[in-house]
């Protein structure tokens, strides 16, 4: 085995990504506080094609240096959308037929492995802030609630983390419930 070069993988351009096929899912980012992590968010997002980013509350837009630090460049393919207020947002995708998914520990949360995406139904996963979570009243909002199943001291990955993990799991379903 050997390590592909970047032309063998054969990426998509920025102009390939902005017309490609998406898979039927948002994010919603509920006041991130780290611009790292909005970074990440993007660069996750890039990766499994979502159809776009909402950044709400207090969470920080680009261009700024440090989303492009982490980002390397995703922010500029994936669509985003500032929205002050994140019930405002969730509110919104619900009305345009998106299933609301808060990302969080709460009362009748639904472990990962448990969770089975709809066919033909598109998403929007709701991840909160790095120390309160997602807000109270976005859980209300929302359809379901999912958590990751863990087995260690602490009880949170961080928020980025938590992205790729239950993201990937979604697009799995996308993949081979086709």
């Amino acid at each position: 085995m050997r390590k592909l070069s970047i032309e063998e993988m054969d990426r998509l351009s920025v102009d390939q990504f902005k017309t490609a096929d998406k898979f039927p899912f948002v994010i919603v980012l509920d006041n991130i506080r780290s611009l790292n992590n909005v970074g990440s968010f993007f660069r996750t997002a890039d990766a499994f094609r979502a159809q776009k980013i909402y950044l709400c509350g207090f969470t920080q837009s680009p261009p700024h240096r440090e989303i492009t630090r982490s980002a390397l460049g995703a922010e500029l393919s994936v669509d985003w959308e500032k929205v002050e207020d994140t019930c405002e947002a969730v509110e919104r995708l619900r009305n345009e037929g998106y299933r609301i998914v808060a990302v969080e520990q709460a009362e009748g949360s639904e472990l990962l492995q448990d969770f089975q995406a709809e066919k033909d139904v598109p998403y929007a996963f709701v991840f909160g802030n790095e120390v309160e979570g997602v807000a109270d009243e976005v859980i209300a909002l929302a359809d379901a609630c999912v958590e990751i199943p863990q087995f260690g001291t602490k009880h949170s990955f961080n928020v980025s983390v938590s992205a790729g993990i239950v993201l990937w799991e979604f697009i799995r379903q996308q993949l081979t419930n086709s």
